[in-house]
């Protein structure tokens, strides 16, 4: 017989809720409501289609939990998974049990987080340290900015702390990076391939370009922080990142473009601030650009700070000896390489951490995602112990 958590799982993964094409958010949201309802939650759900502006439903479930308790935690999770690919050798919308692992798009992330805590909250009681209020938002895999920043920003939701349960299961979270994002465009001038005399080619530009950058990539990676990173990491505190991600150029092989692109992603320390990297990135290219005496222009498109929670703030004690209680001894406490959603919680003055059961080797996101039934068990475990 499946436990309760592996039940709700397998209804949750049968769901397509693809962040791109934004299907099954409705009927996901509806499952998702009546399992809350069925524990004992007061349950609302909050969409912010009249917003968005683009006419699809993006329904935000968020069910209550009032035991008497002074202060609120939030539980910060997403029903929405990235599109399945090609290539599973499993149905990726069947939960599949093959001994300690249960298979399914989603079964990580981060629908093993709702099962969690709906399991969880099942085994509270009637009295605890907190309120506690189970957001299940969609959106997370495209920003969130209708999701979780809908329900902490559009409608204010008041917590005095917060679980972002969407993590690894062996180190607890208290921060996360930021990104800064954009572009840079070399110019020339156009022209026939067989006549390049004719033309300015600026695809060598841009490879000159790159190829100075990788100077600014050492520097960035020797940015270091007073925060460890996850374990497995090549280093053992956080350290900042730059990378190209995309290139292009031109329309057809015998046509010298007139300009070549390539865009980059940069990675923030939680504890750098963001304008004086922007600020470092903005004089680097500057330099480039003046020594190699090119036409060429960086624009910024997207900027996110990151977060750091102190780890001495007394929320983060709390939820080290809940982990303590599962495992003998409490997890180490780190940041992400990645970003967060802790990051709308931390905006406004909220003590955040971030734990979960995705660990490093379930294939999220890729083809045949699973999650280790062991670590959906301790993530119910570890909440249940953090609420009692």
């Amino acid at each position: 017989m499946l436990p309760y958590e592996l039940k709700v799982l397998d209804e949750l993964v049968s769901i397509n809720t693809d962040s791109v094409k934004k299907c099954g958010y409705e009927e996901c949201a509806s499952l998702i409501s009546e399992r809350m309802s069925e524990i004992g939650l007061k349950v609302e759900v909050f969409d912010p289609i009249e917003i968005a502006g683009d006419g699809k439903k993006r329904p935000n479930v968020i069910g209550t939990l009032d035991l008497d308790a002074d202060k609120t935690l939030g539980l910060v999770t997403h029903y929405d998974v990235v599109p399945p690919g090609e290539g599973w050798k499993r149905d990726p919308f069947r939960l599949t049990i093959e001994g300690e692992r249960a298979y399914g798009r989603g079964s990580a992330d981060d629908k093993s987080a709702i099962a969690a805590s709906i399991g969880a909250l099942s085994c509270i009681g009637e009295r605890g340290k907190y309120n506690v209020k189970l957001i299940a938002s969609p959106d997370e895999e495209v920003g969130g900015r209708w999701g979780i920043g809908y329900v902490m920003n559009g409608l204010n939701l008041k917590l005095d702390c917060g679980v972002v349960v969407d993590a690894m299961p062996d180190m607890v979270g208290i921060g996360a990076s930021g990104i800064v994002q954009g572009g840079v465009v070399v110019r020339g001038i156009q022209g026939h391939a067989g006549y390049p005399h004719r033309a300015d080619n600026p695809i060598p530009k841009l490879a000159a370009l790159m190829k100075e950058f990788e100077v600014f990539r050492a520097l960035r990676e020797r940015k270091l922080s007073k925060i460890d990173a996850p374990p497995g990491s090549p280093k053992k505190k956080l350290w900042g990142r730059f990378s190209f991600t995309m290139v292009g150029g031109g329309e057809k092989e015998n046509v010298i473009p007139s300009n070549a692109w390539a865009r980059f992603d940069m990675r923030i320390l939680p504890d750098e601030p963001i304008a004086e990297a922007e600020s470092e990135l903005i004089n680097f290219f500057g330099t480039v650009r003046g020594s190699l005496d090119i036409d060429a222009e960086m624009r910024i498109t997207q900027e996110d700070g990151g977060f750091l929670t102190s780890p001495d703030h007394p929320f983060v004690e709390s939820f080290l000896n809940a982990t303590s209680s599962v495992f003998g001894s409490p997890l180490p406490v780190g940041a992400s390489l990645g970003g967060d959603d802790g990051k709308f919680l931390a905006s406004r003055g909220i003590p955040v951490v971030s734990y979960g059961a995705i660990a490093e080797d379930t294939h999220f996101h890729g083809t045949d995602e699973f999650v280790y039934i062991r670590d959906l068990m301790h993530l119910r475990d570890v909440l249940v112990q953090l609420i009692r």
